[in-house]
């Protein structure tokens, strides 16, 4: 073989992402359904989305082979459900509109697509996908982003159609409780009055792994309520809220949008396990702990590292996850929580 011949072999081969098949990696996919004051009343409604989410994006996985659409379909679950804040379910701006930010990375070649200031569309992580695979860039926000989705035929709901009464209401609330709705209020307060939180922590996210070592993630949300119209938060900041990378792992937070972006949340776990060798879960904990005592803001992560093993951790009251592997699907929303399943054949319907 030339030299010439031999060269091309080698860039051709660097191209090809790097699977590992000497580890016994056993597919997973791991959901969460939004970290904060969860109430008791929502509990059920809570598990019952997030175990349907797990079986959707596991079915998916083994159908398709793709960790990406395993989260897409996962995540897309929990955008149709009114009991998380993505989607239909999403919270209000002060203004009373929906608008969404959401976030997908495949870490086998680190592309990714990002979207922020979503309007009246149901799956905006689907419209990150696409930006993702049939765009050059990786993130477009606002009009762009919403000319885009016209352009890829995504619907267009009628204007307030993702609206809900629930939404509604946690806004008035929220505002009754600022004693007045002055400008200054509306730009510098947090929907957080002491331990109360207006509106869903439902903001939703997906992780997986394949037996290759194959890792993605996805994330989506409706912000916060009584958000300045235009505020973007971690969702969709790669690094911060989201992250993929076959070499370390993958990572979806939830909680408070802005301090996880200050404190870069998502890489920080997998640096974590990448340079030093700690598992997704003592570098989940590590991380939100340390970001739990500078800021005293909390948060949850969903993470699993490069050799399949799963972080699950919140410093937030509750969060609710699920994950499924083989025919085991795990679930729970209180510390220290595992609820465990033997699920057989699928009972869902998916793609």
């Amino acid at each position: 073989m030339g030299l010439l011949n031999i060269l091309c072999l080698a860039l051709i081969l660097a191209s090809i992402p790097r699977i590992s098949l000497s580890q016994n990696i056993v597919p997973t996919l791991l959901v969460h359904g939004g970290a904060g004051d969860v109430s008791d009343e929502s509990i059920p409604f809570k598990k019952i989305g997030v175990k349907l989410a797990a079986r959707v994006g596991y079915e998916t996985l083994k159908k398709t082979g793709s960790v990406v659409e395993a989260v897409q379909q996962a995540v897309q679950s929990m955008e149709e459900n009114d009991q998380f804040n993505s989607g239909y379910g999403s919270v209000l701006t002060w203004e009373g509109d929906v608008e969404m930010d959401a976030s997908i990375m495949d870490g086998s070649t680190l592309n990714a697509g990002c979207v922020s200031l979503a309007k009246d569309i149901l799956h905006p992580i689907a419209l990150a996908r696409s930006v993702m695979e049939k765009t050059r860039h990786m993130y477009l926000a606002g009009e762009g982003a919403m000319a885009f989705a016209v352009e890829e035929g995504f619907e267009i709901l009628p204007e307030g159609s993702l609206v809900t009464e629930k939404s509604k209401k946690a806004l008035e609330d929220y505002k009754n409780s600022l004693n007045g709705n002055n400008a200054n209020k509306k730009q510098k307060s947090c929907p957080e009055i002491g331990d109360k939180i207006f509106g869903s922590p439902g903001t939703v996210g997906a992780v997986a792994i394949d037996a290759y070592g194959n890792v993605a993630a996805a994330t989506s949300t409706g912000g916060i309520t009584g958000k300045m119209p235009g505020r973007i938060g971690d969702s969709p900041i790669l690094g911060g809220g989201t992250y993929a990378d076959n070499d370390s792992g993958c990572v979806s937070a939830t909680g408070q949008g802005e301090t996880i972006m200050r404190f870069n949340v998502a890489s920080k776990i997998l640096a974590l396990i990448e340079h030093f060798g700690m598992s997704a879960q003592d570098a989940t904990a590590k991380v939100l702990e340390e970001m739990t005592h500078r800021f005293n803001q909390t948060a949850g992560v969903i993470s699993i590292d490069g050799k399949g093993n799963l972080g699950i951790y919140f410093t937030s009251r509750r969060m609710s996850w699920a994950y499924q592997r083989g025919e085991e699907l795990h679930y729970g929303i209180d510390k220290d929580e595992d609820v465990v399943e033997i699920v057989g054949e699928p009972r869902v319907e998916f793609l």
